[in-house]
């Protein structure tokens, strides 16, 4: 039975990887901040952590609970926006902290933890990305700072790929989907995001580690 860790599980993209995982046959490890999500991934039958990749202390604490572990497929879920300000004046310091913290600093934290762990299975280690194309533009500061955290996230899954060559490590834009940060309006269902999110990592071969794609496989610029 393979399988499939997912750092952020709790609520949307996360939580529906791991009913498609679970759905699929997969043996699901799932990560959620709060007492509820950790009920709720339970009553799925995944086997629940507590995590919060927007605290250090508690990210360096994930190796020991993935001790003797081989992971088949690995997703880095985490992502959020501070308030919507005006992008001439900067965020402020716990927002930045925040984003940076949970967008781009949990996964430089997690991944020389979880991806020992997938190369020794052969396996790929996915991270949600994205575009920011159809979410808020620069002249406000959340999108500002979102949009250059997760740029500097698909640079660190580029990086990362040199250290893993036997791993296949990428990032992906899910789509502008129907969650609580895309909204009920956005074109793409969580489901079939995620769908297509596993049919996309689960394609891809040594070969395309490192690369950034949209989540039914077309190949995006990491700018």
């Amino acid at each position: 039975m393979p399988t499939t860790l997912i750092l952020g599980a709790s609520r949307g993209i996360g939580l529906e990887l791991a009913r498609q995982s679970l759905a699929a046959g997969e043996r699901v490890i799932a990560t959620a901040r709060s007492d509820a999500g950790l009920q709720t991934l339970r009553a799925l039958g995944a086997q629940a952590l507590r995590l919060d990749v927007a605290e250090p202390a508690s990210v360096s604490g994930l190796a020991w609970q993935l001790d003797g572990e081989q992971i088949d497929s690995a997703w880095y879920v985490a992502g959020v926006m501070c308030a919507r300000a005006d992008a001439r004046q900067p965020p402020t310091a716990p927002a930045f902290d925040r984003v940076m913290h949970t967008n781009v600093l949990g996964a430089m934290q997690v991944i020389p933890q979880v991806a020992p762990l997938v190369e020794a299975a052969g396996g790929r280690f996915g991270f949600i990305s994205s575009t920011m194309g159809r979410i808020g533009d620069v002249e406000a500061s959340n999108a500002w700072l979102y949009r250059v955290s997760k740029a500097a996230l698909n640079m660190v899954v580029a990086s990362a790929r040199h250290s893993y060559p036997r791993a296949v490590l990428a990032a992906f834009h899910p789509g502008w989907v129907q969650t609580d940060m895309g909204g009920a309006q956005a074109p793409v269902t969580v489901t079939d995001s995620v769908a297509g999110l596993r049919r996309t990592l689960a394609a891809l071969t040594l070969a395309d580690s490192g690369a950034f794609l949209r989540y039914d496989g077309q190949r995006l610029a990491s700018w």
